[in-house]
């Protein structure tokens, strides 16, 4: 753990206080427990972290000054929306990137500091420099101590220099990231209650960690990188936001009408990916090998001035971030509108559950709980961090799409404006009873929908087959009676398992199923108590022999 220099603990639900617990992690370099529920002051520990240049505690509820992160080496932090009160200290005030909003901050000047206090040194370059000048005075005016002080002199810039090389060296050494839950398969070893090794957080109800990989790795990562921070798209921060020059804006390309059409061999339908209600999908491929995916909007969806609602659209989804969604990679508003998306070749969850061929490799149950606990995080980013909350309204597994590693991507999410005036029905068999048309939708309706993509996950079955019989066409109708049943369940799970999978974790998963499809909306839980009990599934499941075919 001393040679620890990167530790990620965003997204996971952390509660309580923050442990005292940096004292010997002098090497970290990166360290961000953003987006938890952690409280109280700042560990006054944190002093200790001499290497640390990344510090992300955004999205907590920590209370008290930051005067204690005032010494470090710092050129990346975040402290926005917290409870710290006080002034932010002058030298945190010079870091590049420096972001505090959201906090209690006092106006006015902030007060001296008490008698007695050293200032603090921040930079080796201010040292030298104050040298040299030191050097420069002390030369001219006494000429005959010129020698005694160009000693004293080279002997600290000696002393600069061999600190100066360690820390390079430490900067420079190689080190290894654990693969977040997002990417890889569940830990062979999920059972193992990780707040018993990691006492730092008095409160851990998160995704484990392998901790004999931890106690070897120089490096942790629980969830995403610090790049992959959730922002959140409350429209008059995003506006300070631009105005900042501390802040970084958000980028999306604009793509001429004229480069997509080559992209897609004129929009060819051996590139048609997919058509849905608002529109088709295109695959565009660059002479380069990139390749995209390109949504041309249905024009007869675009109300009030299609530039000018196309423009909002386009300006709410380029704000969302989550390593659980399909970011927007860029748009064209004239003449047609099109928003281009990343291209994902593995197709969607849809794909992998009905249209696979007896050749291909079924999903492992260890991926598909990951992909429901991906799925969910990326609802819940939508319905609860987003600033207002997003409806998504038109969840199915043909939406969520998998990267190469086979984590999900939460794709047309902020079109619900879109979806709510096509008048049809989005997704037959995803859409909750209460649900007669788009405009009744809640996020409790999400919920449902959500539960429906679980049990295709479970049953490998679609949610409406109508070569079934009468009594198992609807998946919903035929598996809500069966879900508490041990037996039925057993029976009913995907055949392509091959009975790989652990009873525990079957009828649990089942359980979780049970709660979102429930008849009667307000009984279906919010999305967030949805991955509390995934991640609390991961933790207690043991999936040694039930890992992917090798």
């Amino acid at each position: 753990m001393d040679d620890l220099n990167y530790l990620n603990l965003a997204h996971n639900q952390l509660k309580n206080q923050l442990g005292d617990m940096f004292g010997k992690l002098s090497k970290l370099k990166q360290l961000d427990v953003s987006f938890n529920s952690l409280s109280g002051d700042l560990p006054q520990s944190l002093k200790s972290l001499k290497s640390l240049e990344k510090l992300h505690l955004q999205n907590n509820q920590f209370t008290g000054s930051v005067n204690v992160l005032a010494s470090l080496p710092l050129e990346d932090l975040n402290v926005e929306n917290n409870k710290f009160t006080g002034w932010v200290p002058e030298e945190l005030k010079e870091i590049n990137n420096l972001q505090t909003g959201g906090n209690s901050w006092s106006s006015g000047p902030a007060p001296p500091p008490p008698p007695g206090t050293p200032p603090i040194k921040h930079s080796e370059k201010k040292n030298d420099k104050s040298v040299i000048s030191g050097i420069a005075i002390a030369g001219i005016a006494f000429g005959v101590l010129a020698v005694i002080i160009i000693v004293v002199a080279l002997s600290k810039r000696r002393s600069s220099k061999t600190s100066s090389h360690f820390i390079d060296e430490d900067r420079n050494s190689q080190h290894r990231s654990f693969t977040p839950l997002a990417s890889q398969e569940l830990s062979k070893d999920s059972g193992h209650d990780v707040s018993k090794d990691y006492i730092g957080f008095k409160s851990m109800d998160s995704t484990s960690i392998d901790v004999k990989a931890l106690q070897k790795s120089p490096s942790v990562s629980v969830r995403s990188s610090v790049s992959d921070c959730v922002q959140s798209f409350n429209d008059n921060e995003f506006a300070n936001r631009l105005n900042s020059k501390r802040s970084t804006s958000i980028r999306v390309t604009t793509f001429s009408h004229a480069e997509l059409q080559s992209a897609t061999a004129n929009f060819a339908s051996g590139r048609l990916l997919g058509e849905g209600s608002i529109g088709c999908v295109y695959r565009a491929k660059y002479a380069d090998g990139k390749v995209l995916a390109v949504k041309k909007i249905n024009p007869s969806l675009l109300h009030g001035g299609p530039s000018e609602e196309f423009s909002q659209i386009v300006s709410r989804i380029s704000k969302l971030h989550h390593p659980n969604i399909v970011e927007l990679v860029g748009y064209c508003s004239e003449p047609e509108h099109m928003l281009i998306y990343d291209y994902f070749r593995n197709g969607s969850l849809h794909d992998f559950l009905h249209l696979s061929d007896d050749f291909s490799k079924p999903l492992t149950w260890n991926t598909r709980v990951r992909i429901a606990l991906g799925a969910a995080r990326a609802v819940e980013y939508l319905h609860e961090i987003c600033s207002p909350p997003l409806l998504h309204k038109n969840i199915k597994s043909s939406n969520i799409l998998l990267d190469t590693d086979l984590n999900p991507r939460l794709s047309d999410y902020g079109l619900e404006s879109f979806y709510q005036r096509t008048g049809q029905n989005l997704g037959a068999g995803y859409n909750a009873p209460e649900c007669t048309k788009p405009s009744a939708y809640t996020q409790k309706s999400d919920v449902y929908s959500f539960g429906v993509v679980m049990l295709e996950l479970l049953t490998g079955r679609m949610p409406l087959d109508s070569s079934k019989t009468k009594a198992e066409q609807s998946l919903v109708r035929w598996a809500t009676p069966q879900l508490h049943d041990i037996n039925a369940v057993e029976k009913m799970v995907d055949p392509a398992l091959r009975g790989l999978y652990p009873p525990k974790s079957l009828f649990r998963f089942a359980d979780i199923v049970a709660l979102c499809v429930q008849s009667e909306p307000e009984f279906r839980p919010p999305v967030s108590e949805l991955v509390q009990a995934l991640v609390r599934l991961v933790q207690r499941s043991s999936m040694t022999m039930r890992e992917d075919f090798e």
